[in-house]
């Protein structure tokens, strides 16, 4: 098991002239289960982003580390896996297609056993050749899932992990997570409380509104 962290340093967040949040300080570590919570429009998901490195804060930083190795930017890919609303898979592909354009995109060779297995666990396999455009949307989540673990991430990122999911779907997630969870750092962004509850600690982001 790897030893990877992610440390917030004073990260600050603003938009035109309202103050998402300010100065979070915070540090995660792999092994646990955190929860990022708040209501609606309260910043989740851009926290989010900014710990996957698609946004900038204003000020302050985010480090990942492997051990005592510190992870560039743009190697970041190589080590997260996620599934958020804002995830875009390619409707004009099958789901097979879709996960070895990615497997490419990673510089990563393909590990096709692996993903047989995903697309089973998640009850897929008769429908990986299909074109996604064809997919529900709990087929689309499911398929997300797939992709953020298809490189087997030291971290996973799930931000609303259970959205447009059935009961056997939301099921097989939190199986997924209390699994992958006591040895992988796992994130969970929702204000759900059946996904919370799954978290041992929880960054509430309602907690880092003060004025600057």
């Amino acid at each position: 098991m790897t030893n990877y962290s992610v440390e917030l340093n004073s990260v600050t967040q603003i938009f035109g002239r309202r103050l998402i949040f300010n100065n979070i300080n915070y540090k995660f570590y792999n092994g646990n289960t955190y929860g990022i919570s708040g209501h609606n429009g309260s910043g989740k998901s851009t926290l989010s982003r900014i710990i996957l490195g698609l946004v900038s804060p204003v000020r302050g930083k985010v480090i990942h580390k492997s051990g005592s190795n510190s992870i560039k930017h743009d190697a970041l890919s190589n080590h997260i896996g996620f599934v958020a609303p804002y995830l875009t898979l390619y409707n004009e592909f099958t789901a097979q297609e879709n996960i070895s354009f990615f497997f490419k995109v990673r510089g990563l060779g393909p590990d096709f056993d692996y993903t047989d297995t995903l697309f089973e666990v998640f009850g897929l396999s008769k429908r990986k050749n299909d074109y996604l455009k064809t997919y529900s949307s709990g087929m689309l989540q499911r398929v997300k899932y797939i992709f953020a673990l298809q490189h087997k991430p030291e971290v996973l990122l799930l931000d609303e992990p259970t959205s447009n999911l059935d009961n056997k779907g939301k099921d097989e997630v939190y199986k997924l997570i209390n699994e992958l969870g006591k040895e992988r750092l796992i994130l969970v962004a929702s204000n759900e409380d059946t996904d919370l509850n799954l978290c041992s600690n929880i960054l509430n982001v309602e907690d880092y509104k003060d004025k600057q």
